[in-house]
């Protein structure tokens, strides 16, 4: 609805209201009492932030000069894809040394400051009053009823299947819903979401590019925390530090994105980014129950330089050629595109592991009642006590024993298959860039 209450109110007060009323949840959710509560809290949040993004890329291409486009770009970027980079090690500290009260209550004077001085500094714009008029509620409803059956589907379908009753039933909803969105939206004069602009080539393309640095990325700071737990047994403040990483390389990479910019063809900054986010992920796909920091350093420091080339070329593509007024609805689907693929991403990661971790379970213990040595080693049983014979695997007292390392040795086999995939799919993803109008959009 970026594009929409942009049109309304003007991204001044859109900008400002969204920042106070996110604060304001933050509030609510801090001194939420209950679980309903804090969920009601974070559904205002959600609402609010999620028109946060947009609005600040949006304001990239209608507040600056060209010439300074591809720096604001480039802090708005780093800036949107370091925190759930840093998210990671600030949570497991203040969690550890306050209470989770304070991770929303750390919110709140920021926002106010940043939501005062946005009323303050921000251009005064002249809002259309008149779109109201031709606001369409049941293409909201559509779009409500279409996206969230889809997350709601796609979280539970690697529980209870992807061919069962309650996931067919919202796919189903998802897709009805989203055919008749589709058709008010290319019949309306005004559509709450601007689906037309998928017809120019440029932003299309770019954002598929977003669609898979939505899944390489999402899903990235998705497997790292649950292998580092279930697998490494650390807390939330130890993954916050090893997860540190990518932050600190995205941080020294800004300034040189910058530069290469103003001087290179946006779609070798963009390929060299896919090839070296691919790189990264296809380097943790090598993990061993024994990784830790030192073996997940240069993946994510590979990952951390990667993710600027991935967002600030494809993210100038999508936007610096869509005419002015066009801009809010360009960057809020540009930006939606990416959060789909994390969605997406994070239900197909789900499903490798909770779909193949019991066979590759099976597997292992296979190749240990068949005496295999090296597996044995690889998952923490001591070579004397598999020498001393594989009968006693058949105990089923054994077997409990040893069915912890299993399941940690089949956890990280599943997770590297999950960090293939998304190597292979960020490479494939620079198949797109020669269809890309060379100059357009990135000079």
């Amino acid at each position: 609805m970026t594009g929409f209450l942009t049109a309304l109110l003007g991204m001044r007060r859109l900008f400002s209201s969204a920042v106070l009323v996110f604060s304001a949840a933050s509030l609510g959710c801090a001194a939420s009492t209950g679980f309903a509560e804090l969920v009601a809290w974070r559904v205002v949040q959600g609402f609010s932030g999620g028109m946060l993004i947009p609005a600040v890329f949006a304001s990239v291409f209608l507040f600056f000069p060209s010439r300074l486009q591809g720096a604001a770009t480039t802090i708005a970027g780093v800036l949107a894809v370091l925190a759930p980079t840093v998210g990671p090690i600030a949570g497991g500290w203040i969690t550890q040394t306050y209470s989770w009260h304070w991770l929303f209550l750390v919110n709140v004077a920021p926002g106010v400051i940043a939501g005062v001085c946005g009323l303050m500094l921000l251009p005064r714009e002249q809002s259309d009053r008149l779109i109201w008029k031709r606001f369409d509620p049941v293409s909201l409803l559509l779009l409500a009823i279409g996206l969230a059956s889809l997350e709601i589907a796609l979280k539970e379908a690697p529980h209870r299947g992807w061919l069962s009753p309650v996931v067919v039933g919202l796919m189903a909803g998802t897709i009805v819903a989203g055919v008749v969105f589709v058709r008010r939206s290319v019949q309306a004069d005004r559509p709450l979401v601007d689906i037309n602009l998928f017809a120019n080539r440029d932003f299309a393309l770019a954002s598929l590019l977003s669609f898979v640095l939505g899944i390489g990325l999402y899903g990235s700071v998705d497997l790292m925390p649950v292998f580092l737990a279930y697998v490494r047994g650390h807390g939330a403040l130890e993954i916050g530090q090893i997860m540190l990483v990518t932050g600190v390389a995205q941080l020294l990479t800004a300034p040189v994105a910058v530069a290469l910019e103003r001087r290179l063809d946006g779609r070798v900054l963009t390929a060299f980014g896919f090839t070296l986010f691919a790189v990264g992920l296809g380097l943790s796909a090598r993990q061993t129950i024994d990784s830790d920091f030192a073996e997940m350093f240069w993946p994510q420091a590979l990952r951390g330089v990667a993710i600027i080339f991935c967002l600030l070329p494809p993210t100038r593509l999508a936007l610096g050629s869509i005419p002015p007024e066009r801009v809010p609805d360009a960057s809020a689907l540009f930006n939606l595109m990416r959060n789909l693929g994390g969605a997406i991403g994070l239900a197909a990661i789900d499903t490798i592991i909770y779909g193949l971790s019991a066979a590759h379970g099976a597997a292992i213990i296979s190749r240990l009642k068949a005496g295999d040595v090296a597996t044995a080693i690889a998952i923490g049983i001591p070579r004397d006590a598999m020498e001393a014979g594989t009968a006693a695997l058949n105990d089923p007292s054994v077997r409990e024993l040893l069915a912890p390392l299993v399941q940690k040795a089949a956890m990280a086999e599943t997770i590297n298959i999950a960090w293939a995939a998304m190597a292979a799919l960020s490479f494939v993803a620079i198949a797109v860039l020669p269809f890309v109008r060379p100059g357009k959009a990135l000079a």
